[in-house]
């Protein structure tokens, strides 16, 4: 199997190969065959009388040693992957509440609220009185209402509950999978899954949909508070791919998830550029992204995005980063053995996420810019380290425009229809120039040929108009091959989608049409697309699951795509996984998620490893629901 499709990665996998330095593409190999027990879900070491696994073709053990069938099992499996991705976006939107309610408090003068409209707007959602009530009031007041849907309460998680269409949250009362806390959905999940709890795989599966649920709060909450403290993202000019990198310059990758240090970093980069020069750097300090912290800084500081998600070593292996900082979440370990290696400094910020073999520097609000000087100062010092070794920085980049969040697709609409933008949107669905609208999201994963089936389903779908939107690793796929430009519009998109980004980009100012896929922003940004389905949703009067919206995954990788897939599925999204999950050891919970959801949520998920065929089925999805309308 080719390893990836990006030139700019085949340039430093030859390198790695010729060196005899192995990568994560070597060490999944070594893995191999894998245990065909685990790959089907049918594996449990919930308890101390396992590991125990199950035939799933009847020749062996047909219940484990407690009695659990392959279909408990797979059910308790799956659950607790979600509650594992929603615990990751929980702590994400947590960590940023927690810095939110710092500032209102006088504790943390480095976060100053940006966006003042979206914390006014924000707070009116929630219920809370605005009138007379100072920034940092208000701040506080959310901040206190986002870090009270963590706990057990009487009522439902507020996030979840008002970022749905009303028929939706009726559906969710009506199943019982509305959460009452983020970490009770959680603990409930983890107590439920534990040694002789819950045995109904219909229950379990239930019991993660609403931890899912809890999910969507927890993105949704990232997505807000983020908007709030750093600013909301509007359109931005970048470049992506390896040879953002510079020869010259002290390059420091920010790699992770959550915004907090990375923004502050960005923030002071124009005030220690000059450091960076007088030790040697001509072309000062150049600041790349990795993975979502690096779509968080590239939306709102336009900073270049050098790799993402499976090809995050081979930034380390051009020999240019002269630092890598990280706070959490899909972060390889192998980078320490990497660092250790180069001269590169591997810098760790938080407490849950050390590595062996990086330098920690703990991070804390109360002193952002403080470890944000250390943290650039040591990659200083780390470049003039660099000496003499050779450089492998490949010539590919492409121009990448990002930064589509919900407030900045619905400010271009309103550029062509000022009192009712929405009903610009709806209207061309309705003539059939865009057929239907496919969220992209997820992550690459070893298995998959890196990028190929995110590049060949949009240009599938694009040919056949269909709106595409991104964001997180999947976004990084469009980017690196030039698909987040207008060029990439004017190659790929038929003809009626051409026609409504022509228009758009055309009012925008940008003298061509808006890119082939816009770029929503990290992981916890899918909520940004979900709010734009909630709209027209209630702009036409009808639930989710009637829109022509579908979904797709065609790299997952990790628990949080589960848990994201989850809830998409339970807005009644159909939504395509392109990687198999660990839950073909079951028949029934198969046919539960594939089929017999749909009676429940209307959403369900296509599972379909060939991109052509996927895009073939999304689209059937789509013209199903455009007939269900009327259309």
């Amino acid at each position: 199997m080719e390893r990836t499709i990006d030139q700019a990665g085949k340039v430093v996998l030859r390198a790695a190969e010729r060196d005899g330095i192995g990568t994560v593409w070597d060490r999944f190999e070594q893995q191999t065959p894998q245990c065909g027990f685990g790959e089907m879900g049918v594996c449990c070491r919930n308890c101390m009388q396992g590991p125990c696994r199950i035939d799933p073709f009847g020749e062996g053990a047909s219940r484990g040693t407690c009695g659990a069938t392959a279909d408990t099992i797979v059910a308790r499996n799956l659950a607790r992957s979600i509650a594992a991705g929603t615990a990751a976006h929980a702590g994400h939107a947590k960590h940023l509440a927690h810095a939110l309610l710092k500032w209102a408090e006088g504790k943390a003068p480095d976060y100053p609220v940006k966006d003042g409209a979206k914390l006014q707007s924000l707070a009116a959602k929630l219920g809370i009185d605005t009138d007379n009530k100072s920034t940092q009031e208000l701040a506080r007041a959310v901040a206190q209402a986002a870090l009270a849907d963590f706990s057990e309460k009487e009522t439902p998680v507020a996030w979840a509950a008002v970022n749905v269409t009303q028929g939706r949250l009726e559906k969710f009362l009506k199943y019982g999978v509305i959460p009452t806390g983020i970490d009770a959905a959680i603990s409930e999940v983890m107590h439920r899954t534990h040694y002789g709890v819950d045995a109904d795989p219909i229950n379990l599966l239930l019991g993660g949909v609403k931890c899912a649920l809890a999910d969507f709060a927890g993105c949704h909450m990232g997505t807000d508070l983020a908007d709030v403290l750093f600013g909301t993202p509007q359109p931005v000019v970048s470049r992506a791919n390896l040879g953002v990198l510079k020869q010259d310059a002290v390059n420091i990758a920010l790699h992770g998830h959550n915004p907090v240090l990375s923004d502050v970093i960005a923030q002071m980069a124009s005030e220690m550029n000059e450091e960076a020069v007088r030790a040697g750097a001509s072309q000062g300090l150049n600041l790349v992204g990795i993975c979502c912290t690096g779509n968080e800084v590239l939306s709102r500081h336009g900073i270049p995005s050098a790799t993402h998600s499976v090809s995050q070593e081979l930034a380390l292996l051009t020999g240019a980063v002269d630092a890598m900082v990280v706070d959490y979440q899909c972060i390889m370990p192998s980078l320490g053995n990497l660092a250790e290696c180069l001269h590169t400094r591997l810098i760790t910020t938080m407490p849950i996420a050390k590595i062996p073999g990086a330098v920690h520097l703990e991070f804390k609000e109360e002193t952002a810019r403080k470890t944000a000087k250390e943290i650039v100062r040591l990659g200083i010092e780390s470049y003039k380290n660099r000496g003499s070794k050779s450089v492998n920085i490949p010539p590919y980049e492409e121009t990448s425009i990002a930064g589509f969040s919900t407030e900045a697709i619905v400010g271009a609409l309103a550029l062509l229809n000022k009192d009712d933008p929405l009903a610009l949107l709806i209207d061309h669905i309705v003539n059939g120039n865009i057929q239907g609208v496919c969220l992209f999201a997820g992550c690459n994963n070893v298995r998959v040929t890196q990028d190929l089936n995110f590049v060949t389903m949009a240009k599938e779908l694009a040919r056949q108009n269909v709106l595409l939107l991104a964001t997180g690793c999947g976004a990084g796929a469009f980017a690196r091959h030039g698909l987040l430009t207008s060029a990439a519009t004017n190659e790929y998109a038929g003809f009626g989608l051409k026609l409504v980004l022509t228009a758009l980009g055309e009012a925008a100012g940008l003298g061509g049409p808006l890119p082939l896929v816009l770029h929503m922003g990290s992981c916890v940004d899918n909520s940004r697309a979900a709010d734009v389905a909630v709209a027209v949703a209630n702009k036409l009067g009808v639930d989710l699951d009637k829109l022509p919206v579908v979904a797709s995954a065609p790299e997952a990788t990790t628990e949080k795509a589960i848990s994201i897939g989850t809830w998409a599925v339970a807005a009644g999204l159909p939504t395509h996984v392109g990687v198999v999950p660990p839950v073909i050891g079951s028949p029934a919970v198969t046919k539960v998620l594939t089929e017999d959801i749909r009676d429940f949520f209307g959403g369900y998920f296509i599972v379909d490893t060939d991109p052509v065929s996927s895009a073939a089925k999304l689209m059937e999805a789509i013209q199903a629901r455009r007939k269900g309308l009327g259309l």
